[in-house]
Formats: structure tokens, C-alpha cells, sequence
């Protein structure tokens, strides 16, 4: 058995995978992100680990004898994240996420500080990426940026947690702003531009690598041997490229999580940042990715949810019910409610609804935001197309591939088949998993498959003509919005 641990932003998920690649138990547990300022974005890196935690108990309740046989845990995460540990390895500050906006000015001294840094580490400095943010603490809390002895990212913690070592993949490590990405080693000259040292970053291994075994006091807690191997594991996009099988260069996927992801696999280094693309290291050896990201994708369905006080299986059945000319009538939706990365690199663009009337009810409103999204994701396959990679079809995975709806709406606007899978929704858990038995000695091309299909949804032609005057109309929105509401 193997056991993946998918740290998210909102929910810590757990999955346990037996040695034929079925899913044998899903469990998880909920997290809350604190915003003690406009613009931040703060989780506890205790409350990671008391969730996951909770999560693994939950598990091992649903299949007791079976969690107990587990031989390897894989993790996966939100990446970006900044944990700082002193000399006694105690966390110094809450962890800020990769959603927070607070650094903006420090990514531009880091562009200053480092010429080289869309060279080397393939992408360009936002506020979501790591290196910014300890600027900003070496600037605005300088006591604590002198303490700290390590920066771990929020998967690293559980790891730390679970077997006393710092270790970091190279995939995870990517979307630091640290790593050379060709070269898949910590970049001496990024370092020093945030008055940093490799000695304060963790060592390296690739995500298919044994990082350690559990500690003995984990390993009794959770009814375990303490010879169960903890895999390199995964930033949570490649995490979840490998729960789908996306492995050779071409394969691709379509995350709608908390962020909403378009991941490519490359076999070479091809960094794009001109149009705020990501190029990081995938979590195997000798394959890198390219991916547009969205700050916000299944994240504004909740957030609109809550506004309305509506469940989401209620307002998903409301929407479906709309004709077409109702949809088509909706007002228009920008779902930056984070800012935006690809393709504005743009932490100060706003959320909007436009074209708000009297007749609009909260169904037409519902359909605004995943149309809103799908927008976004054609934003996000354009730049990618643009970078070279095409794709013809995507499997999409993550909270979002529960509703069929939404996944008829991305492969009408994006005008590529649109697959989904058994099992999708586990996303990152499950590619954990898959890299922990990898870790343990699994063969690639075995265990990374492609889920059982559970639907294949083809664009319609029609469809995706009559969306073009709303894309235009929502591009449109966005470039003519009020110098007010644009950054200084």
C-alpha cells in the first residue's frame, strides 16, 4: 500500500493506493486561510500537520488492515509557500502562502538584484513565487529574516514533520525564484540576490527519490514501520500531472482546484516568461513542464457560493437549467479575486461582474463564474500555444471535475476535448501516492497510467462560435478598466 498526502490551501487530502494502482480509501480534512491585511494570505504550518494528522486517522478508520501495510508515503503541496525555522528548527512566523500579494515591490528589486533571473530560473518575479516574500520579511521584519536558519516550502514541513529531514524536489523547488531549472540545482546567484545561502535551503532529490524513512514516534502514532519510505514527492501540479499519467512530453491537464492550472510536459528546459508562463521541473527525472496558472478558478465557485449562501451541488443544478440564451445573456464574470499570473502577471487586477440587470438571477450569475473561468483558461492555452506547446485534449482533474457542466463549458471555449477520469477529484493525492510507490521501486511506465475515462467531452463547434463575442467583450473589460484600479 501507499499512502499520498496532497497538502491544498483548503483541505489537507489523503489517499491510499494499493499495488495494482487502485484507490483503497480517500479521507481529508479542512483548512482556513487567514487574511490579517487586504492583499495576505497567512496559513500556520502546525495546522498543516494537526490536519494531516486528522486526515491520516480518518483513513486508517476506513481500512485498518490495509493502511496498516503501507510501504511508502508520497506528498504533494501548495507550492510557493514561505516556512522559516530558526536554529532550533522552530517555526518563526505564520507560513505566507503563494496567493499573497504583499511583495509586489520587492519582485521588482529582485529583477534589479538578479539580471539573471529569467535566464536561470525560467520564469518572471511575482508576488506568489518564494524568493519575494523573504525580501519582504528581510525588509519589514528584519528580526526574523535574521533567524532564520531554513526556508522549507509547506509540503517540506510535513516531511520535516514526518521523518526530522529538509528536503525539497525539484519540482516543488522551481516555483521558489532559488532554483537553476536547467540544471535542477539551488542557483547560488538567486540565492545571494535575497541575502541568502544554500546553506539555508534544504537539500534536493527528484520526486521518484526516497527523502528518508519516518521517524520512530510518527511511525508508532500512525501504526506504521518505521522502515515506510517518504518519497521526494511533488510541487501539487506535477503532483498532479502524475495522477493522470501525464508524463511524455505533449501530455497535458487542466487542474481546477483552489488555482486553476494548464500543465504541458516538455522533455527540455524552454522557459517563456514573457508571457508569465511557469517552466519548473516535473516531478520525474529529465522532463520539465510549462503551465499558465490561475490565481483563482474553483475558488470563485465557493467564494460565489458563500456570498449567496447555496450549496455548490444547488447552484450547479440551477445553472444546467438555464437555456442557452439565458447563458449567453449572463452578465460577464473576470474571476481575479487573487490578481491574476498568466498571462497579465498582474497582482491588482480586480474582480468584476458587468452587464448586471434586474432580470439576473443568482443562476445567471453562477454561469458567469465558470464561463469566467473558462475565459481565463483560454487566456492561459493561448499563451501556451504561443510558447509552442499544443494540445488537442486535456484531462481535467481537481475539485472542479466533479460537474459535467463545467467540463462541456472549458471544452467548448477552449475548443479541445475535455477528458475525465475515475478518480480525478483526488488530483495531487493521488500522484503522491503513485510517487511514493515509485519510490519503492515502481516502474514508471506501469505505474503511471492514465486513470480509467470516465467522460469525454468533445467541443461544440457552435458552441464555442457563439462564446466568442463574450470572450472578446470579457478581454475587453479587463484592458479598459479604470486607471483607479490599476497599480501604481
Amino acid at each position: 500500500m501507499y499512502l499520498g498526502i496532497d497538502l491544498g490551501t483548503s483541505e489537507v487530502k489523503v489517499v491510499l493506493l494499493d499495488g495494482q494502482g487502485e484507490i483503497r480509501a480517500v479521507a481529508g480534512e479542512a483548512l482556513e486561510v487567514s487574511r490579517p491585511r487586504a492583499g495576505w494570505s497567512e496559513q500556520h504550518p502546525d495546522d498543516w500537520w494537526r490536519a494531516t494528522c486528522l486526515a491520516v486517522a480518518r483513513l486508517k478508520d476506513k481500512a485498518p488492515q490495509a493502511f496498516a501495510t503501507v510501504r511508502a508515503i508520497g506528498l504533494s503541496g501548495q507550492m510557493h509557500g514561505a516556512v522559516l525555522l530558526d536554529d532550533q528548527d522552530a517555526v518563526l512566523r505564520p507560513a505566507i502562502l503563494w496567493n499573497d500579494l504583499r511583495s509586489v515591490a520587492e519582485c521588482d528589486e529582485l529583477t534589479v538584484n538578479a539580471p539573471q533571473l529569467h535566464e536561470v530560473a525560467g520564469n518572471l518575479a511575482m508576488p506568489g513565487f518564494t524568493a519575494p516574500k523573504l525580501l519582504w520579511v528581510a525588509r519589514h521584519e528584519p528580526e526574523t529574516f535574521a533567524a532564520t536558519r531554513c526556508v522549507l516550502l509547506p509540503k517540506d514541513y510535513l516531511r520535516f514533520k514526518l521523518n526530522g529531514r529538509k528536503v525539497c524536489d525539484t519540482s516543488d523547488a522551481s516555483g521558489t525564484l532559488w532554483l537553476d531549472v536547467a540544471r535542477r540545482d539551488w542557483s547560488d546567484v538567486l540565492l545571494s540576490a535575497t541575502g541568502l545561502s544554500r546553506s539555508q535551503m534544504p537539500a534536493l532529490v527528484e520526486g521518484i527519490a526516497s527523502s528518508g524513512t519516518l521517524l520512530p514516534a510518527v511511525a508508532a502514532d500512525w501504526g506504521l514501520s518505521a522502515e515506510v519510505i517518504v518519497a521526494g514527492g511533488a510541487g501539487d501540479g506535477a503532483a498532479s500531472a502524475i495522477g493522470i499519467g501525464a508524463v511524455e512530453p505533449g501530455d497535458g491537464f487542466l487542474s481546477l482546484g483552489t488555482s486553476g492550472v494548464l500543465f504541458v510536459v516538455d522533455d527540455r528546459f524552454r522557459p517563456n516568461p514573457a508571457s508569465a508562463l511557469h517552466t519548473f521541473c516535473h516531478a520525474l527525472p529529465g522532463r520539465w513542464n510549462q503551465m499558465s496558472v490561475m490565481l483563482a478558478a474553483a475558488s470563485c465557485l465557493r467564494w460565489f457560493c458563500r456570498l449567496v449562501s447555496v450549496d455548490e451541488a444547488t447552484l450547479l443544478q440551477e445553472i444546467e437549467a438555464l437555456d442557452a440564451d439565458a447563458q449567453l445573456s449572463a452578465p460577464l464574470f473576470l474571476p481575479y479575486l487573487s490578481g491574476e499570473r498568466t498571462p497579465h502577471n498582474d497582482p491588482f487586477a480586480p474582480g468584476v461582474f458587468w452587464g448586471l440587470t434586474q432580470a439576473h438571477g443568482r443562476a445567471a450569475l453562477g454561469y458567469a463564474v465558470l464561463e469566467g473561468v473558462a475565459f481565463g483558461m483560454v487566456d492561459g492555452l493561448d499563451a501556451l500555444r504561443a510558447a509552442g506547446s499544443d494540445v488537442s485534449e486535456l484531462s481535467l482533474v481537481g475539485g472542479g471535475a466533479r460537474s459535467p457542466f463545467w467540463a462541456q463549458l472549458l471544452a467548448d471555449a477552449l475548443s479541445v476535448a475535455i477528458v475525465t477520469h475515475v478518480g480525478g477529484e483526488a488530483g495531487g493525492a493521488l500522484g503522491a501516492a503513485r510517487l511514493g510507490w515509485l519510490a519503492d521501486g515502481g516502474d514508471i511506465a506501469a505505474v503511471c497510467t492514465r486513470p480509467p475515462v470516465k467522460a469525454i467531452h468533445q467541443p461544440c463547434a457552435d458552441r464555442h462560435a457563439a462564446l466568442q463575442d463574450r470572450l472578446r467583450l470579457f478581454r475587453d473589460i479587463y484592458r479598459q478598466r479604470p486607471e483607479a484600479l490599476r497599480p501604481s
